[in-house]
């Protein structure tokens, strides 16, 4: 009972780090109304970032956060003004451009293979790590430390980011844009820089997961692509566009994948996450947290 149990905190900790690597993913999703397939991309490039900061400095890892948050914030900020704004103004009659998801896909590409050419295939792990396999024992049972900060930065991340679009004039005016960008351009907001700030946001937040992440997993070139596919089936579980239901639907796989073996094959437990994805899509599309209006 108290494997079990060891298993289930050790879940919910790993999976509010999915739930916040799904949180850009859905708040983008939010705003501009398209799927973003090089999410797990920029969450990779994040981690690339704060692995090289501490390696380069010998800083403690989450004193990268200084450093990834405002780069990761330009990076994706610039990346929808260039890259994908375009598509929006040569499709401005349609509400959700199809070309856009063709777009991020190849960014997907892009960062993959140019993030490949550069560092090669090798799985890179920080060398002088303070928290490398420390633990907490509580009970008898052993809590991961990293996944206990990175629980930490997930509830602390989606706070903020709820408490910034609903109080602030700067989120009022995301929310804004978000139910209607027409009717918000004729109040005199912005649509595109809107769009610039919430894209900006979105990748922020994916590098502040991929700093919780590179203290215990490997950085390699397309290590983003497990954890954009786990995004996905968050988003369709706890709704898309709401924050709440990003680190909830996390936690679930956490949970699923943690405490799953304890009684079947890992493989099948995989097979249950992908079934309640297929399953969600098919009795409830919108989602737990889903609602008809966004935000």
């Amino acid at each position: 009972m108290v494997f079990i149990l060891e298993d289930t905190i050790n879940g919910i900790l790993m999976g509010s780090i999915y739930g916040l690597t799904a949180l850009g993913l859905t708040l983008i999703f939010g705003v501009l109304k398209v799927i973003n397939f090089a999410h797990g991309s920029l969450l990779m490039v994040g981690m690339y970032v704060a692995y090289w900061a501490v390696t380069l400095s010998g800083a403690h890892p989450y004193l990268t956060l200084i450093l990834v948050i405002p780069v990761m914030y330009l990076f994706g900020y610039y990346l929808q003004d260039i890259v994908i704004k375009p598509i929006f103004k040569a499709e401005s009659e349609v509400r959700e451009p199809i070309t856009v998801i063709i777009v991020t896909t190849g960014v997907w590409y892009v960062l993959d293979n140019l993030t490949l050419l550069i560092f090669g295939p090798h799985y890179r792990t920080i060398q002088e790590n303070p928290l490398r396999g420390k633990m907490l024992e509580l009970g008898g049972m052993l809590i991961s430390v990293p996944k206990l900060w990175g629980f930490s930065a997930a509830v602390l991340t989606a706070a903020a980011v709820y408490l910034f679009l609903q109080k602030t004039s700067m989120g009022r005016a995301i929310r804004a844009t978000s139910l209607d960008r027409e009717a918000a351009s004729l109040m005199g907001i912005k649509q595109f820089k809107i769009y610039n700030i919430a894209f900006g946001i979105g990748t922020a937040t994916a590098g502040i997961a991929a700093v919780t992440l590179v203290p215990f997993y490997n950085v390699f070139p397309t290590v983003g692509v497990l954890f954009d596919i786990k995004g996905f089936i968050i988003v369709v579980l706890g709704g898309l566009g709401s924050i709440g239901g990003a680190i909830l639907g996390g936690m679930i796989i956490g949970v699923i994948e943690s405490v799953g073996p304890q009684f079947m094959a890992a493989t099948w437990a995989e097979g249950i996450v992908y079934g309640l994805f297929l399953l969600f899509l098919f009795v409830k599309p919108s989602g737990l947290f889903g609602v008809r209006y966004d935000w």
